[in-house]
């Protein structure tokens, strides 16, 4: 069952003990982020801060900061789960007998849960803030790293509208506060609410823009995951869900957000208007350094009465954020598998940052198929932007980090197995020798076959002879053995 909200999802926490309220007076300058980045580096709970110096607002920190408090967001018992329901959409089949059509009833029904519904009344607009009242300082956001630009917003789900197409884009792009009515909108050139941009400013015309921060938890992870351009994230969100995102019309822009969220931010965004925004310390660990982005002129604030502040902390791995690209990983696996079915499994490692590194294992069936997957995954949407592609055989465990570097390490003659290629990299990407271009690598970690080439005999790996195996777990327990104690 979906949470209505975001209090619903903490209350949810509290009752598996993922939770600690912290009722010691601490900053939102540096401190949060400090007591929070040592629990994430320790993988303990979410955090609630319910005595924040100047507010009257708790904030709320490292909510999906584990694969457990990831997996109960999303409303499944593993992350597999996710890709394994998108997988079971795409393989129905028609039904040609009764007990077919019987089983696919349900599916018919969580599609019909796919479609926004629309409300008039919502708890995301009970205090209104309009004119002299529109003040971000109001709220305790974040000032996170030292050398950051000034606080920021990082949760925010970010609403435009195409302005020929009128399809709807939600994005999660951070906003550094400037004043009171205005941020910048960090909009790299490979996304969505960017391409809305470009096109608002090739037209003159102003980008109407809606903020919602804190809906329900599915909501604000199908604000990150890297859709096609068309899906609309919230049809995405209901399909999770099984539910439908209840939505409300802003009171002064032509944007609908989610009727539950904690704050709505209404504005826009004018053609040609730039300003410097940042540093910032971003996930890659390293801080983002100022550049030129547009800025977003906040008209109107509407909130919950009861709001509680939500933010993410990003830097140096392991953070929260790690966990919800994990989620993403394992929902679009089946996808990606029906593009190229001889992919066997993924792993973006966490220390990669999302865009760093893939370790992909493979049913490798002809020579040279290693590089041909490499190709294709720098053609993938944002996998694109991977920077280093290892492919491994099938009977790989790519999870395991070990065992890769142990293959990675033995497999390879670097001449023969590297490949370079140049192209699009991701925005942080600060070691590239121009911005949003540079190059790749793809690694072929596999078994060298005759046909590529290799004309030497491959190693069988070592391992125990099954019987002795066998032998030993029934006796083991007896040997007395005492291991990691």
């Amino acid at each position: 069952m979906a949470y209505r909200d975001l209090q619903a999802f903490i209350k949810a926490l509290e009752k598996a003990g993922e939770i600690k309220r912290i009722k010691e007076p601490v900053s939102p300058y540096l401190e949060i982020t400090e007591i929070t980045d040592r629990v994430c580096k320790q993988y303990g709970p979410a955090l609630l801060f319910e005595n924040v110096p100047g507010y009257n607002i708790p904030v709320l920190t490292n909510a999906f900061g584990s694969f457990k408090r990831i997996c109960m967001a999303l409303g499944v018992k593993n992350l597999d789960e996710l890709g394994e329901g998108i997988l079971d959409f795409l393989q129905t089949e028609a039904p040609d007998s009764l007990i077919k059509k019987l089983k696919l009833l349900p599916k018919l029904k969580r599609l019909s849960n796919i479609f926004p519904k629309l409300v008039k009344k919502a708890p995301c607009q009970e205090v209104v803030l309009k004119g002299e009242e529109v003040d971000l300082s109001k709220f305790p956001i974040l000032h996170c790293w030292p050398l950051d630009g000034g606080p920021f917003i990082t949760l925010p789900l970010v609403f435009t509208k195409h302005p020929l197409t009128d399809v709807r884009n939600v994005g999660m792009y951070r906003m550094q506060v400037y004043d009171k009515t205005t941020t910048g909108m960090h909009w790299h050139p490979h996304k969505g609410g960017a391409q809305h941009y470009r096109v608002a400013e090739e037209l003159g015309q102003r980008l109407e823009v809606a903020v919602a921060i804190g809906p329900d938890p599915v909501m604000t992870y199908a604000a990150t995951a890297p859709l096609p351009e068309d899906i609309d994230e919230v049809m995405f969100a209901g399909f999770l869900r099984g539910e439908p995102v209840e939505m409300v019309k802003c009171l002064t822009v032509d944007q609908e957000v989610p009727a539950s969220s904690q704050i709505v931010l209404e504005g826009y965004v004018e053609p040609g208007e730039r300003r410097r925004e940042g540093p910032f310390g971003d996930h890659t660990g390293y801080y983002s350094l100022p550049d030129d982005y547009p800025v977003f002129h906040i008209t109107c604030i509407t909130h919950r009465k009861d709001l509680i502040y939500p933010a993410t902390i990003v830097g140096r791995p392991p953070q929260e954020d790690c966990y919800l690209a994990k989620a993403t990983e394992r929902l679009f696996l089946p996808l990606i598998k029906k593009q190229l079915p001889e992919i066997v499994d993924i792993n973006l490692p966490i220390e990669g940052v999302f865009h760093n590194l893939a370790f992909i294992a493979i049913d490798k069936r002809y020579p040279g198929h290693a590089k041909k997957i490499m190709q294709a995954i720098w053609g993938l949407g944002q996998l694109s932007f991977t920077k280093i592609v290892v492919i491994f055989d099938k009977d790989v465990n790519v999870q395991d980090i070990s065992e890769v570097l142990w293959r990675l390490g033995n497999n390879i003659d670097p001449k023969r197995d590297i490949v370079f290629v140049e192209g699009p990299v991701d925005a942080l990407d600060h070691a590239s020798p121009l911005p949003f271009l540079g190059s790749k690598m793809g690694i072929d970690a596999t078994r060298k076959w005759p046909e590529e080439g290799f004309t030497r005999v491959w190693p069988p790996v070592i391992e125990m002879a099954p019987e002795v195996k066998e032998k030993i777990n029934k006796i083991w327990q007896k040997l007395g053995i005492k291991i990691g104690e």
